[in-house]
Order: C-alpha cells, then sequence, then structure tokens
C-alpha cells in the first residue's frame, strides 16, 4: 500500500451531506457524513470482531472488552473518559454483536476533537489492568444474571442455540457464567493485541464536520499510540463459507416464570442475498407491527398474548427467520398452533398485493425515519463498509424496495416458511411437553 492516505468521495446524498471515505497506509478506513445543517456529531470506531469470532475457551471475550476498555488508558483513567465526555455534554458508550463491535461519542460540533481522541485513546490504549479485570468480571456475571432474569430475552439466545447449535453463532455475545470466571487477563490481552489493529476498524463519523480534518485527527491519535505500520483493510467475512446448522430442534429450557415464551422459526437468508428487500416486506405482513397478520391473529382477534412479532436477523453467511410469543402457559399449543398454520398459510397461498405494498411503506419509513439523527447515520457508515460491498444512498435503498414485487415476496414466502423449523421455549415445561409440537 502507497504511504500516502487514498481519500474519494463516495456519495453527495440530497438527504443528507457529502460521503467521503479515506484509507490510511495502516488500513485505517476512516468514513465521513458532512451535514452542515447539524449542530453534533457521532464519531465511532467499529472492530470488525465480535462473539463469532472466539473460540469456545474465549467465548464473551469481545464483550468483556467491550467494558475493559473504558477502564483507563495510559493517559486518562476510567473518570478520566467518562467525565471529559459528559463536561461537555456528550455522551459515549459501546455495544458488541456477532460480527463486530463499535465505540462510539456523540457530541457538539466544536467538541469532535475530544471525542476523536478519547474514543481513540480508549480503542487503541487500554491498560486492562488486573484490578480491573476482576471488577468487570463481577459486573458482566451480573449482568448474565440480569438477562437471565428475562426470559423474553433469553429465550432468542435459546433459539439462536437450537439453530447453530456449539457452532460461535449459537453462543451468548456475552459468554457464559463458565467461560468469563475462567478468562484470564493474559488471554484477554492476547486477543486485544492480536485482533485490534487498523486494518480490522472503519472509522465512521456524521454530522457537523470536515472530513480532512477528522482524517488528520484520527491518524495524529493511531500514531501516537504506535500503530502506524503498513497494511492492508481487513477482508469483508466470506459469503460461501458453510455455517453448521440443525432443523427440527426443540429446546425447553424450565423456569419458573409467570408467562411462557417462545420462538418458532428457521434459516434465514444471509445479509447481501438478492431476496433480502422481499424478506424485509414479508416480515413486516406477517408479524412486523400492529396490522401484521400474528399480530392481528393472535393479539387483537384471541387476546391470546401481549407481545407477538417476527424478526429477521441476517450474518454474512447465514441467517434466521423466527417468531416471538410471550403468552399464559395454558395457551402455548394455541399460540404455536395458530404461528405454524398463519406461517404454513403463507407459504403455499402467498399474501396479498395491498400487504405487500404496506409492508414495503414500512420499510422506506424505517430507512428514512432511522436517519434523521447522526447516530443512525454514522452507523450506516460503519456497517456498510464492515458488512456490505457497496455503501447505498437513501434514495437508493428506496429505488430497490420499490422495485419489490409481490411475486418476489411470494417466491420467498414460499421457500423461507417451508423450511423445516426449530423451538424454542422458556417456562414451567419438559420435554415431553413439546413431543410433536413440529409434526
Amino acid at each position: 500500500m502507497a504511504s500516502r492516505a487514498l481519500t474519494q468521495t463516495l456519495a453527495d446524498d440530497p438527504l443528507g451531506g457529502t460521503v467521503r471515505r479515506t484509507v490510511l497506509p495502516n488500513g485505517l478506513r476512516i468514513l465521513t457524513e458532512s451535514i452542515p445543517a447539524m449542530r453534533s456529531v457521532s464519531f465511532g470506531v467499529w472492530v470488525g470482531i465480535g462473539s463469532r469470532d472466539e473460540t469456545p475457551a474465549l467465548s464473551g471475550v469481545s464483550h468483556f472488552l467491550e467494558h475493559l476498555l473504558f477502564k483507563g488508558t495510559k493517559r486518562r483513567s476510567a473518570l478520566d473518559i467518562s467525565a471529559q465526555i459528559e463536561a461537555v455534554g456528550g455522551e459515549t458508550n459501546a455495544f458488541t454483536a456477532k460480527e463486530y463491535t463499535c465505540y462510539y461519542a456523540r457530541v457538539l460540533d466544536a467538541d469532535l476533537p475530544l471525542a476523536i481522541d478519547v474514543v481513540c485513546d480508549l480503542v487503541t490504549e487500554s491498560m486492562l489492568a488486573e484490578a480491573d479485570v476482576e471488577t468487570e468480571r463481577g459486573v458482566i456475571l451480573e449482568e448474565i444474571a440480569m438477562h437471565d432474569d428475562e426470559p423474553g430475552d433469553e429465550v432468542h439466545d435459546v433459539f439462536t442455540e437450537a439453530i447453530y447449535g456449539h457452532h460461535p453463532l449459537g453462543r451468548q455475545i456475552s459468554g457464559t457464567v463458565a467461560s468469563i470466571s475462567a478468562l484470564s487477563r493474559k488471554q484477554i490481552d492476547g486477543f486485544y493485541h492480536r485482533r485490534y489493529l487498523p486494518s480490522t476498524m472503519v472509522v465512521a463519523a456524521a454530522g457537523n464536520l470536515d472530513h480532512a480534518k477528522v482524517v488528520r485527527e484520527v491518524r495524529a491519535a493511531f500514531d501516537r499510540a504506535g500503530l502506524s505500520d503498513t497494511a492492508e483493510p481487513m477482508a469483508r467475512r466470506s459469503r460461501t463459507t458453510r455455517v453448521p446448522s440443525r432443523s427440527g430442534q426443540i429446546v425447553v429450557r424450565s423456569k419458573d416464570t409467570e408467562q411462557a415464551h417462545l420462538v418458532l422459526g428457521c434459516l434465514g437468508y444471509p445479509r447481501q442475498h438478492d431476496n433480502r428487500w422481499a424478506v424485509g416486506a414479508l416480515n413486516n405482513v406477517l408479524g412486523g407491527g400492529m396490522s401484521s397478520r400474528l399480530f392481528q391473529q393472535i393479539r387483537e382477534q384471541r387476546g391470546l398474548a401481549y407481545s407477538v412479532y417476527s424478526f429477521t436477523s441476517q450474518y454474512s453467511d447465514t441467517g434466521l427467520f423466527g417468531v416471538y410469543a410471550g403468552c399464559a402457559p395454558g395457551k402455548v399449543e394455541e399460540v404455536l398452533d395458530i404461528t405454524r398454520d398463519e406461517l404454513a398459510r403463507v407459504a403455499a397461498d402467498g399474501v396479498t398485493d395491498a400487504e405487500v405494498e404496506r409492508g414495503k411503506g414500512m420499510l422506506k419509513g424505517a430507512v428514512v425515519l432511522g436517519l434523521e439523527d447522526t447516530g443512525s447515520r454514522m452507523s450506516r457508515l460503519g456497517k456498510g463498509e464492515l458488512l456490505y460491498d457497496e455503501l447505498l444512498s437513501v434514495d437508493e435503498i428506496l429505488r430497490r424496495v420499490d422495485e419489490v414485487t409481490p411475486e418476489m415476496v411470494r417466491q420467498a414466502a414460499a421457500d423461507l416458511l417451508a423450511r423445516p423449523m426449530s423451538l424454542a421455549v422458556i417456562g414451567e415445561f419438559d420435554d415431553q411437553d413439546f413431543v410433536g409440537a413440529l409434526d
């Protein structure tokens, strides 16, 4: 790679601003969207490493790092990190996903240099002190316990495990009590220094900013950390990986709960599948809102559940489709029967043209309304660079949604909803209660 930075203009979005991309010699990619009408800026460092990159022995280490990087650097204590951002009315946080981790701050435009310095500092020069490892170990174990006390959330992890088994995608992002208890400071530090490299990272910023200034300040921060060697940016994840999956699984987690929680679903499409827009519309028709079929059937007409919805999850090489419902234990069989019947009906008979138009309208509204703040626009840049082959403008996304036809949605339904289903249940049940539930 050449020793100079390479910059290109990616878009001039009439609904936003100018999008530019610079690749530094060390492989770090910097994307910005300049929106002069805003008075704030969101700044994030996206690391293309998540929980699916962990071995079983390191399960939960990415999430552990998310906590630890805020505990102190060579130049800042944990209090300094939070206090310096809060002193200017900003906010900073992080989150871990299956395929990436993000550290971000949102500040007034005048305070962007501070946000860049703080976030880059904690990402590149964390101390990972032994005492902090032990402190955060306790915090994470409490977080896992809190999650286990929320069966409506936990059942999604049970469902993912039912589909993917022991594959990394089937594990909890947070790890388990056993894996977190066993992780050593040496293991965490090794993962950090092997994986958190400029070539695996994308810097994204959106708001009232100047691209050249952002590049200079980010470059200075990484040079100060000694991360200026020449490298190529990390390639996007392969879309041809064969992910082991199991079909027809029933997993029951017996627990004393007031409600029963269930997820019924199957393997879905990867994030760049040709049918992804049609599946988005289909998901809205099935369980994406109050007008959806499942919401109307299960809640509005029969009053069997308060919360019922369908969802999709996409990864580089696979995906999930599922339906969640929380209901009284005595109503599980009826809710499950209605759900299975409705999915089978849509697979066989399709959906109406009017339903497709409504589903597409919901998709378009979600896209546009979701980009009304700098944080969501920053996320669009970071995810677009890490996860997709192209950065689509708002107009291009709307055009692709408009191109979805009722026949495309019906074809997606016939394929997706005819796949073998798996079931996850949490409640006062045992395995025998669901024998034959998928027959």
